[in-house]
């Protein structure tokens, strides 16, 4: 089932084109990854999703239809321009964005402090938003975007300012959230987090579509042509030299980075190796998400 779908959705602002012609969809119970640049067009997609802005043209769905007034209590949004009642106490804000979004307030209270638990804020609970550190802050507006349990939750760049320990935890909640079927649209320019956290990518630039697709998708599409594999003996190493169609050889520490020529492909190599060798384990050689968003930003630029 698809929770969104964008198709042919086109928006421009003073004949200046911020999105154009984009399509895609994001399924029930995966983290969907929103990548680019600044300027690329993220916020603009994320403020038509919600029904802040109107397409040029193009249709958008959420939960298969336009959005409603009451589809929108089913959404939680963590903004790029994080803004929350300073002189109000976390535990009543909390409740009284819950109720906001329908919650029964009983519930909403029950909620919040088993969020506040989740990420070693409880003691805080009874404190003004101004007198917590601007990583606490950010948490709090993490919280305040799933606190009335939302089937879709976006998150505009939710590890800015957090450190390692926070992030950590705010990571492991959006996981939580995906075990128990929420759907997270995730936008960031953090490359190694959506890397490990998306299933699935859309990256824009300049208001278009450069890769949409699964992340191993992606990354296999874009690998090298060479496979990593670790050897049971050093004598091994060459032993591989006896391979006819090898280019070349790159140790790194205990692994060895082997590269075949044109026209021999990877299977081929690993059955060769697994003839004449032992090998502890081999992979495929693949690019970082950071180095396919590298190569992908600088391809269009010498276009």
């Amino acid at each position: 089932m698809h929770i969104l779908e964008f198709q042919n959705v086109s928006k421009s602002f003073s004949e200046k084109n911020i999105l154009e012609n984009i399509s895609f969809s994001v399924g029930q119970g995966e983290i969907f990854g929103l990548l680019g640049p600044n300027g690329a067009g993220k916020t603009t997609l994320i403020r038509l999703l919600l029904d802040i802005l109107r397409p040029d043209s193009g249709e958008i769905r959420v939960f298969g239809d336009l959005l409603s007034p009451a589809a929108k209590d089913r959404i939680g949004y963590l903004p790029e321009e994080r803004g929350l009642y300073r002189k109000t106490k976390l535990l009543d804000m909390l409740v009284y964005l819950a109720q906001l979004k329908g919650m029964p307030k009983k519930q909403a209270y029950l909620n919040a402090e088993i969020l506040l638990n989740s990420l070693e804020l409880h003691q805080y609970k009874n404190k003004k938003v101004e007198e917590l550190s601007k990583g606490m802050q950010q948490q709090i507006q993490f919280l305040s975007a799933i606190i009335h349990e939302p089937e879709l939750v976006i998150l505009d760049e939710p590890f800015y300012g957090l450190d390692p320990v926070s992030t950590k935890n705010i990571k492991a909640r959006i996981q939580e959230l995906r075990a128990t079927g929420k759907t997270i649209i995730l936008s960031t320019h953090i490359m190694e987090q959506a890397q490990t956290l998306c299933d699935r990518i859309l990256m824009l630039n300049k208001g278009k579509r450069v890769l949409y697709g699964p992340v191993d998708d992606i990354r296999k599409e874009h690998g090298k042509n060479s496979l990593i594999v670790e050897f049971a003996e050093k004598g091994d190493l060459y032993r591989i030299q006896e391979i006819s169609g090898i280019k070349k050889v790159v140790e790194t520490g205990k692994l060895v980075e082997i590269f075949p020529e044109e026209g021999m492909n990877i299977q081929t190599l690993i059955e060769e190796l697994v003839q004449r060798v032992n090998l502890l384990r081999f992979e495929q050689a693949l690019p970082s998400l950071n180095e396919i968003f590298i190569e992908t930003l600088e391809s269009a630029t010498n276009e």
